[in-house]
Formats: structure tokens, sequence, C-alpha cells
């Protein structure tokens, strides 16, 4: 990036994806989406919702942070419009409280559904009040500054997840995923076929008619490695 990268860089026009798809993805939810990208794009387990019961797609507006400053994140709610989910990284690891009630306030007027930050968040309490969704590395109290440049609508990685300006994420009790702009409508129709499969297998399960070794195909794996069943008499002589 050369001097931007040294000076920071604020990116104003990026790509976004056609609304509706977007909302379709959200139907789906984090799990569905990404075994449908073929198990791909998902954050780790270090990244965790400070509410229950909550499920949203977005827009990615990213932010590149320094740890312990919230000055970019200002940068980015200008840039924010509704249907984007606000996606922020620092370029080393930190939880202070660099997300807090007064930017989910300025965010959800803007239309934004929620964060997803490896910082930590504080104000939590109202956050869940308000109806605004958080996704973080922690729960922290600790202030933060505003004194150092970095970047807005820049690629960056939350928890091993590769986020690009644009990309659809996708967040609920379950976690955060993201599905690359260019493969939205792949994963949609992924995610479709999945759904249906699973459908048809919860129907199966629940009416007792079959169970998942059959329906699978999994006894024939057993046999072959080795898995025997036996009597718990035969069990207790060994």
């Amino acid at each position: 990036m050369g001097e931007f990268g040294r000076r920071g860089v604020v990116v104003t026009d990026i790509r976004r994806p056609d609304p509706l798809a977007v909302d379709r993805l959200a139907e789906f939810g984090v799990a569905t989406a990404h075994e449908a990208m073929g198990r791909r794009g998902l954050a780790g387990p270090g990244i965790r919702p400070v509410q229950q019961g909550a499920r949203v797609a977005g827009s990615a507006v990213t932010v590149l942070a320094w740890p312990g400053d919230n000055l970019m994140i200002h940068a980015a709610i200008e840039q924010c419009r509704e249907g984007d989910l606000l996606v922020v990284q620092t370029t080393s690891p930190s939880t202070d409280g660099a997300f807090g009630d007064l930017f989910a306030t300025a965010l959800k007027r803007r239309g934004v559904r929620g964060v997803v930050t490896t910082t930590g968040v504080r104000d939590t309490a109202d956050l869940r009040e308000m109806g605004f969704p958080a996704w973080s590395h922690g729960v922290h109290a600790q202030g933060t500054v505003k004194a150092t440049a970095g970047s807005v609508n820049v690629p960056v990685v939350v928890d091993g997840m590769v986020v690009r300006p644009g990309d659809v994420v996708i967040a609920d009790d379950d976690g955060v995923c993201c599905v690359p702009i260019d493969e939205v409508d792949a994963t949609i129709a992924a995610s479709e076929k999945r759904e249906a499969k699973e459908a048809a297998d919860r129907e199966a399960y629940g009416s007792g008619t079959e169970l998942s070794l059959d329906r699978k195909g999994l006894r024939p794996l057993l046999d072959e490695l080795g898995v025997r069943y036996i009597a718990q008499e035969e069990f207790d002589a060994r």
C-alpha cells in the first residue's frame, strides 16, 4: 500500500452486494452458510456474541485500527450505509473497550445492523436494550484514545476470518462467518440445497423412521474402522 500503508486510508466507494441476497444469507445463518461454502469463512471461537437470539447479515465496512485506539471507528461511521455491518480489527491484539453505546447509537441511525470486532466492547446492557447486536473478543470497560491513523475499507482478519469491504458477514449465536461478495449467489444456492437436505433428515429423525447411521450410510464405515458391537457381558469379561 506504500504511502497509504504508513499513513492510513479511507476507501469511500466500496462495492456492495444485492441487499436482497444479504437478507437471504441472514435467513440461513452462520452454520449453514459456512458448510455450504465447503467449511470456509468462519471466524474462530474467540469472537462471541454479547447477546442471545440475534441473527444478522450485512455488507462489511471494515476498520483496521491500532490497539487501544478507536479513532478509525469514528472515521468509519461516515462510510456506513443502511444494511452494512461494521467489522473491526486492531493491528495487534487488544481487548480494550473500543466500542460502546455511543457508536451503536450513531450506527443504528444509519441503518447498520451490528458490529464484529477483535477488540472488547462495553455498555453491553445498553447495546442489548437498544437492540444493536455485537460480537467481540471480550467485554471490557477499559477506555481507549483517539490518536493514531489506521484505515477504513481495507482487508482485515478477524480471528482467522478474512473480510474484504463489501463481503457479506453473517453473525448469530453460533459465531461469525464471511461470504466473499463474488460467492454470494453460489453460497445461497448451496445453502438452499443444504437446507432442503436437512429438512428431510429432520423429518426422518423426528418421525423415527430412520436413524442417522442408516440415512448417512455410516454402518459400513464403522465396520471398515473395526468398530465392533458386543454385549455388556462380553465387554465386562475383557
